[in-house]
């Protein structure tokens, strides 16, 4: 986004008017999108009225007699709050940001408009039951009583600025309706719900690589260290199914033409250029765990979620909550909890008698087809057969003429390779290297362009209120896959993982395959009865932390591409040494930082010899360290700095740099089997004519980063603190990464010193690849006690509004970065308690 915004703003914005907008009129542009938190506003189609309470964290608690009148007040409310943010992401799931910001914006909307995200959601409308397309309908009444009153600089400060370039001049927002709320949703399947990328690069080693060094890079999981999600799972079947994936057809050498690495690299380029919504790839996981009453001192359970994703400004999520005045049967909403701007009612939360978590399944879902196209015909199971064709139009900011593609599907999915430009000419080449008749175009099927019902499921969760409503929500959630977790007042937990699996006949997920071939299709999805599941277990703790969800057992294949463990396991042991919990010991374990990666490797740092005195200096500071990551420490400073340089040594030299390490839960895998080989040729440098070991490799590690940890940050070691180099910036996704700093410093926030890491419990990841900072965190955290909600505690990353110099804007942000969190008010006389404003809606006739 940095390139796209400095284009438009460096066009629009004269250094005279900056200065004006930031000096003379500062104070009025700031503040005129401010919203009012008191009095009383009419509101169009409303049954009697509603009353919104805010604490003194600007957090709402909606109060209405019915349904539709709660519904649209939440609209109303959000787009008092985060408007921007909401119309930004419609333009984003639309492919319409080129309508905002010009040419630079093309390619990532010619994306997202191939995949097709609003097409899909305008799909589901259709589909989902009476009532959630009701309550969609009357979150965007809400949503457009707001912007009937404000425009421009009166929506929020971003509309201001953008005012003054020639592409945002006039721009008017569009009425919000419920197709917009539902392509959220395809949004956050595509953050959560692929390994497309994965899938990318493995096909991309393999033209350089041996497919068994490109197997070493993604080793199997260690479930002799790191326990699953269910140990003990199992299900029922016809026997047709095993329990390992599939190997047969897998991509052959042959297939690798030039064309098709071309094409593949092009769509890797566009997906790593779309904006952060929540954030993708490694790193990007979550914690989510419940205790039964035999390990709580209240003896009812204790629930624990913190989604970690990309981190922005405003945060992802948003805190509400929703309260029918009397809870009955045709008003049945009394929740609290987690939203995203622009989606009705609660994701993640508790309502009067059960408590939920999510974190990510993270199946494979998504798979790569390389088709043999004539034309515009495909050809499959020996027939050609038309290509379903479709043509988009974009209107670009700054251009008089649209621009206009032609979208193809194969029966599997959008050809994505048809967005390379260039890769015609590179096709013929290809072919004719290869002696292939037609070069490979690739398509890519992947379960979230299926219309679903996931909307039906969150509104039917936000009702449950006991684990069989539960559970018949979750059969209702298609996309991104998720591991549930839950609890409820009664005493009982349990675990249902939901969401779309697809089976497939021979192929593993792992490669493209050959489309033509019908034994390559998807044989349908794994039904819900078979999804792993558990109920009260004996020992009363389910984890999940995206490690595996089964043994190998299991007779259905998930995936391949999941996190390796540590978190979780990290979690289980100390849920086991903690003895009876509460709510503040089940928040400190959210904070735990010991990292696994360092007590697996620092035994072999040690050992290694140094013979210069300075050097041998860093190497001490490892002595003795109990393998935590606070913000403050030493030893975590120069371990992380040698993790570094040891991935950089390791791998740069073989691999493309599109593919070095991150540092993540799979590569601490791949060097903790790499320790124990010596003589790895992974070791050897190719770059020097001598031939090295791993104990050179380690021993050049601890120098290198010796050397570059001074410069960075101190001579003594007494002076180096993790957290100098580990830092947060909360950028906004659009003004706030233009390049320009007196814009960025009007929207985003930071540096903030952080401590934990990658692969840790407090999961504040950093890409290794790249450097320190921090690249997505614990978005929120919350604890639930099911004894008692209005004990729980709950804290979001920045705050409730998306207002810059609000005092909402990052209220909870120094809060959360010292691991502290709010209370959770919940019942009406606790939020009487907390009380700071009031807003009524009241009803007017309708026009």
């Amino acid at each position: 986004m940095r390139r796209l915004l400095r284009a438009v703003i460096i066009c629009g914005i004269a250094l005279t008017t900056v200065l004006v907008v930031i000096a003379g009129t500062a104070v009025f542009v700031v503040r005129h999108s401010f919203p009012s938190y008191d009095g009383t506003i009419e509101l169009a189609g409303l049954d009697a009225d509603v009353e919104v309470v805010r604490d003194a964290n600007g957090i709402p608690q909606i109060y209405a007699s019915n349904p539709a009148d709660l519904f649209a007040a939440q609209g109303y409310v959000a787009a008092q709050d985060r408007f921007f943010e909401m119309d930004f992401r419609r333009h984003v799931t639309a492919g319409r940001l080129s309508e905002l910001f010009g040419a630079d914006a093309l390619e990532t909307d010619k994306f997202v408009r191939t995949l097709g995200w609003r097409r899909v959601a305008e799909k589901e409308l259709g589909l989902v039951s009476p009532s959630t397309r009701q309550y969609l309908d009357d979150y965007a009444r809400g949503v457009n009583a707001y912007l009937d009153k404000h425009a421009g600089s009166g929506l929020s400060l971003e509309y201001a600025v953008l005012g003054l370039s020639p592409n945002g001049r006039g721009y008017r927002p569009e009425p919000w309706t419920a197709a917009d709320s539902l392509a959220w949703l395809k949004a956050m399947a595509w953050g959560l719900g692929g390994n497309m990328s994965e899938e990318i690069n493995r096909t991309k080693l393999l033209a350089t690589l041996p497919s068994k060094s490109v197997d070493g890079l993604y080793p199997p999981y260690p479930y002799d260290r790191n326990e699953p999600i269910l140990p003990a799972a199992s299900v029922a079947t016809d026997g047709k199914f095993s329990a390992t994936p599939p190997t047969g057809s897998e991509l052959r050498r042959g297939m690798l033409t030039l064309d098709l690495l071309k094409s593949l690299d092009s769509v890797e380029k566009v997906v790593k250029g779309l904006p952060q919504l929540l954030g993708q790839g490694e790193g990007i996981g979550s914690n989510s765990w419940v205790v039964s009453g035999d390990h709580t001192t209240s003896g009812k359970p204790l629930l624990a979620n913190d989604p970690h994703l990309g981190a922005t400004m405003p945060g992802v999520w948003t805190q509400v909550g929703l309260h029918c005045t009397s809870v009955s049967r045709a008003c049945p909403y009394d929740v609290s909890g987690f939203s995203f701007a622009g989606l009705p009612g609660v994701v993640i939360g508790h309502n009067g008698a059960i408590s939920w978590g999510f974190t990510n399944l993270d199946p494979d879902v998504q798979d790569l087809y390389l088709e043999k196209v004539e034309g515009d015909n495909v050809l499959y199971n020996n027939r050609w057969k038309p290509l379903t064709k479709r043509e988009e139009t974009f209107q670009v900011a700054g251009q008089d003429d649209p621009v206009k593609i032609t979208v193809r599907e194969s029966r599997h999915g959008p050809i994505i390779s048809d967005l390379d430009d260039k890769s015609t000419e590179t096709g013929k080449l290809a072919a004719e290297r290869e002696k292939v008749a037609k070069p490979y175009s690739v398509a890519l099927q992947w379960t979230a362009l299926r219309p679903g019902k996931t909307a039906d499921a969150l509104f039917a969760i936000n009702r449950a209120q006991n684990w069989d409503q539960f559970r018949d929500a979750a059969k209702l959630f298609d996309v991104p896959s998720q591991n549930l977790i839950y609890a409820d007042t009664e005493g009982h937990i349990g675990y249902q993982a939901a969401g779309q699996v697809p089976i497939r006949r021979v192929a593993s997920g792992k490669w493209p395959v050959a489309g033509w071939d019908p034994k390559n299709d998807w044989d349908g999805y794994i039904k819900f009865d078979s999804m792993p599941t558990e109920f009260d277990p004996a020992d009363g703790i389910i984890v999940t932390a995206n490690q595996a969800v089964v043994p190998k057992t299991y007779p259905y294949f998930l995936t391949d591409s999941r996190d390796y463990g540590y978190r979780s396991q990290q979690i289980l042991d100390r849920i086991k040494a903690a003895g009876t919990l509460d709510v503040a010991k089940m928040a400190e374990i959210q904070l735990d930082t010991k990292n696994r990666a360092a007590e697996m490797l620092v035994p072999s740092l040690l050992k290694i010899g140094i013979n210069d005195a300075f050097d041998r200096q860093g190497q001490d500071t490892l002595k003795g360290w109990d393998f935590t990551q606070p913000a403050d420490s030493a030893p975590a400073a120069y371990f992380n700095v040698v993790w570094r340089n040891l991935l950089a040594l390791t791998f740069h030299d073989q691999l493309p740099k599109e593919a070095w390490p991150n540092g993540g839960s799979r590569w601490v895998e791949v060097v903790h089997t790499l320790i124990g080989q010596p003589t790895s040729s992974w070791w050897d440098d190719l770059r020097t004519p001598q031939k090295e070991s791993r104990d050179d490799i380690l021993r050049q590690a601890l120098v290198d980063a010796r050397t570059e940890i001074t410069k960075k940050m101190a001579r003594e070691p007494s002076n180096w603190k993790w957290g100098q180099l580990h830092t947060l910036t909360l950028e906004n996704q659009t003004l706030g990464t233009s390049g320009i700093g007196v814009v960025e410093k009007l929207f985003n926030r930071g540096p903030y010193e952080l401590g934990g890491g990658a692969s840790i419990v407090n999961a504040t990841s950093w890409d290794a690849s790249v450097g320190y900072e921090v690249t997505a965190v614990p978005s929120m955290r919350m604890v639930v006690d099911l004894s008692d909600f209005d004990k729980s505690r709950w804290i979001n990353l920045t705050g409730t509004s998306g207002h810059a110099f609000s005092k909402n804007y990052t209220d909870q942000t120094e809060l959360w970065v010292k691991g502290e969190t709010l209370p959770w008010a919940f019942t009406r006389g606790s939020i009487e308690a907390t009380r700071k404003h009031t807003l009524t809606f009241t009803s007017k006739p309708e026009r």
